[in-house]
């Protein structure tokens, strides 16, 4: 029977029950002690208490509510020092989630996602192993949203291919290339962009990380990868080569793709089915490749809280027991059982360890997040902070003294990886304890990241002929880019963005620009992850939408598509939705309203690939001193040889009349999460009634009056003619919008008052008629004036120290 979304949250929660408690109760206990109890209490409402005079008493009621309630009371005091600010917002979140599953609220599948997600991030934060658990829910949940799409009727109209007109005789990126059958199909999963080196040990995952030869087919080796290869095969021929190596990048950067790469490599497969290795053998001098004994220590995959039992039935506490049993088993382990039943360093016994194992290759992948969880502790069965670092230095002096020993260690560089206080003590000790030996390791640059993306999501071309059709292609965009300087960016035109084009092909350089620079600098953006979690969806959209652009460009970047706004949706905030949805795409969205009454505009879909094309510029960049894009960036996102480029000027100009969320500073654009001021001015305006928009025009004429120019006094929207003096000098009186005139008229409301001020003035008549001009509103003209002075007097409400003059010229007589 299929589980509902309430039933897989449910059960989510009971394992993150399981999986917390141990840590909790752990980090409470080192904070207060034996009163960890009451602490823990003074946190709880009444009824989540223990009960009195009760076998219970002595114990607190750790249900999941109760559990995050102290997590989140206590952080300051307690879980700061070993989490960072990330599992913070996720510990507020689950509270929320876990309140509406108690309250029997309805889930989305998205919904649901996210809350299986959240739950498996703190899991794995805590290194509890239920998270293996919810990650395998999560993944079932994303098969069944497959299956529910592909049930789903064909799209509508609103969802069809952006329009566009390409030069003819080019080749649309469909026509070139083709996606693996996995991402033209959709039939991918998150988690197959995701490297898990302790899944892979266990003989777990996919066959894309888990297979040696599947692995090397499709991972591109970059100079960093392959120096680090090697290095790795001189290590451990006992050729030389460093016998430490730690990778250090920020979240997403590689290490863990880096780490397996180095695992496959000593798998004993032959070095012809591990496709470009060849080159780093004749490196090395070399015809094979040493088959090595491997150690894997994954710190999120243990707890050092809770021993763990290995196949054999050996009970172990510490990373070196663990470390001991993998390369030597039963026989590794007694080398170092002592020392590991009590939690303090092995000593010398680490280099017999190695020596014996020799040649062998150990990997510490997420060394920060176990250790930190020792700090401020004694008492846990992992051993002491201070005992673990002495193995840390251990481990690597020893290395160091085996030729054919290589350890190889990943440290985060990102806040998000490294936790709160105590994440960032052990990385400080860490570094400090290992950098005397470790030598550092180059990830992947921007360019070699084109080649890592477009490998994993297509398969190469083959035939000479796409080749060159290829080559027309990007030929075209360039001479585009040349013919036209004006409305692109400088350094588009230049010899090298050609070659950045055929390198990224068919994913325009912009694209890949966007993502890299911009969407990467957010905190739980993982670089080459995150960009294929999202290009794969943004695939198989345009894939099924039979894309006929010439390349994937920021305006292609189907943004309706409810798969790929899922993934956007993973790394901003929820207000970016109904930006989303009103501004940028959708069925409802203005842009394609605009597009639809406008066929010059429609023919190509500018309006739509123009705020695209804004959107990937704004959303990371919102927070920053250069939000959005320059008009020429929007440009170069969505222009095509062979269409006109000014019709994307025209539609971002419509967009900024109209979008309430875009934002005009110069030359840049951007959306917010907040309405502009000038659309707000705009909605305001359209509640004005007539007499407040006449008393608006009058406001702007009176301030005018200032101006005399070769009158002795002008005189603005006098109510009677009492109010304008008789005298001798020259005056201009300037009536009302409620006095207006047409040429010929010889009753209009003008006549009327200016008849009534010449005839008289209080009760008698007025003498100096002569000195008297009259300005009068052109009735044929008038409601051209009525919308801009109501914006004027709103927007200068809303801004009232930077509003524009409004000027009056040519709209009266």
């Amino acid at each position: 029977m299929a589980q509902s979304n309430h039933e897989r949250i449910g059960r989510a929660l009971e394992l993150l029950n399981l999986g917390l408690r141990p840590f909790g109760e752990r980090e409470m206990r080192g904070a207060y002690g034996d009163g960890w109890r009451e602490a823990a209490e003074t946190g709880l409402r009444e009824d989540r208490a223990p009960a009195k005079n009760t076998k219970k008493a002595k114990e607190a009621n750790w249900d999941t509510q109760a559990l995050l309630a102290v997590m989140w009371e206590r952080w300051n005091d307690v879980f700061t020092k070993t989490l960072g600010r990330a599992e913070r917002s996720i510990v507020s979140e689950l509270r929320d989630t876990r309140n509406k599953w108690a309250h029997q609220e309805s889930f989305t599948t998205d919904d649901a996602y996210r809350a299986l997600d959240s739950i498996q991030r703190l899991l794995t934060a805590t290194s509890a192993p239920q998270g293996e658990e919810v990650d395998r829910q999560k993944q079932e949940l994303l098969r069944t949203r497959f299956e529910e799409q592909a049930r789903r009727e064909k799209k509508k109209s609103s969802t069809a291919a952006i329009e566009g007109q390409p030069m003819a005789g080019l080749k649309s990126w469909r026509e070139i290339v083709t996606p693996h059958p996995d991402v033209a199909s959709g039939r991918y999963q998150q988690a197959e962009f995701a490297a898990d080196l302790g899944q892979v040990h266990r003989g777990e995952g996919a066959d894309e990380y888990r297979n040696a030869t599947e692995f090397y087919r499709r991972t591109f080796i970059t100079d960093g990868l392959r120096q680090l290869l090697t290095d790795a095969v001189r290590r451990l021929s006992a050729s030389g080569g460093n016998p430490v190596i730690e990778l250090q990048t920020n979240f997403g950067g590689g290490k863990t793709h880096s780490m397996l790469a180095l695992y496959h490599l000593c798998s004993g497969v032959p070095v012809n089915d591990l496709a470009g290795i060849e080159p780093v053998l004749s490196a090395v001098g070399l015809k094979q490749l040493p088959k090595a004994r491997r150690a894997v220590l994954v710190g999120t995959a243990l707890s050092p809280g809770q021993p763990h039992k290995t196949s054999d039935g050996t009970l172990v506490n510490t990373l070196w027991g663990e470390l001991a049993w993998q390369l030597l088993g039963k026989e590794g382990y007694r080398l170092v059982a002592d020392a590991d039943k009590q939690g303090v360093s092995p000593g010398t016994a680490l280099h017999e360890i190695l020596k014996k194992a020799a040649p062998c290759l150990v990997l510490i992948d997420e060394w920060v997040a176990y250790t930190r969880q020792l700090y401020g502790k004694d008492n846990l069965p992992a051993g002491s902070f201070a005992a673990n670092l002495t193995f840390a230095q251990t481990l690597t002096e020893a290395a160091k003294s085996v030729p054919n020993a290589l350890v190889v260690l990943s440290l985060p560089a990102s806040d998000i990886e490294i936790g709160g206080d105590a994440g960032k003590q052990t990385l400080v000790a860490l570094k400090d304890t290992i950098g005397r030996i470790q030598s550092p390791w180059r990830p992947a640059t921007a360019e070699e990241s084109f080649e890592i993306v477009r490998r994993r999501l297509f398969h190469p071309i083959t035939d000479a002929k796409l080749f060159a059709a290829r080559d027309a292609a990007v030929r075209a965009f360039s001479d585009l880019y040349q013919d036209q300087q004006q409305e692109f960016p400088g350094g588009c035109r230049e010899a090298e963005y050609e070659r950045r084009m055929t390198a990224a092909y068919p994913i325009h350089p912009e694209l890949f620009d966007r993502l890299y620079n911009d969407w990467s600098t957010l905190d739980n953006f993982q670089r080459t992850r995150g960009v294929l979690r999202l290009m794969a969806a943004v695939i198989h959209a345009l894939w099924e939408r039979q894309d006929p652009s010439l390349m994937i460009m920021p305006a292609s970047v189907p943004i309706d598509e409810a798969s790929v706004q899922f993934e956007l949706k993973q790394y901003v905030e929820d207000s970016w939705v109904p930006v989303m949805e009103k501004d940028v795409d959708g069925p409802h969205s203005l842009p394609l309203k605009i597009d639809r009454e406008n066929p010059n505009l429609g023919r190509y879909s500018a309006c739509r690939r123009v705020a695209r094309t804004i959107f990937l510029g704004s959303a990371p960049t919102l927070h920053t001193a250069n939000k959005g894009l320059e008009d020429r960036q929007i440009k170069l996102g969505c222009a095509q040889p062979g269409e006109a480029v000014a019709t994307f000027g025209d539609a971002l100009r419509r967009l900024t009349d109209h979008a309430t969320h875009l934002y005009v500073d110069g030359r840049r654009y951007w959306y917010s999460t907040q309405p502009s001021v000038i659309r707000l001015a705009q909605d305001r305006a359209l509640q004005q009634d007539s007499d407040t928009v006449g008393e608006l025009i009058k406001a702007r004429l009176r301030d005018e009056q200032r101006q005399r120019g070769d009158f002795v006094r002008v005189q603005a929207c006098p109510d009677s003619s009492s109010e304008v003096p008789d005298e001798r000098d020259a005056r201009l009186v300037i009536l009302g919008p409620e006095c207006p005139h047409a040429r010929g008229e010889t009753n209009s409301p003008a006549m009327k008052q200016v008849n009534l001020m010449l005839d008289q003035r209080d009760a008698g008549p007025r003498r100096y008629r002569n000195s008297l001009v009259f300005l009068t509103p052109d009735r044929t003209r008038l409601g051209e004036l009525e919308p801009p002075a109501t914006h004027f007097g709103c927007l200068s409400v809303l801004l009232p120290q930077s509003a524009n003059r409004f000027r009056l010229a040519g709209l009266v007589h």
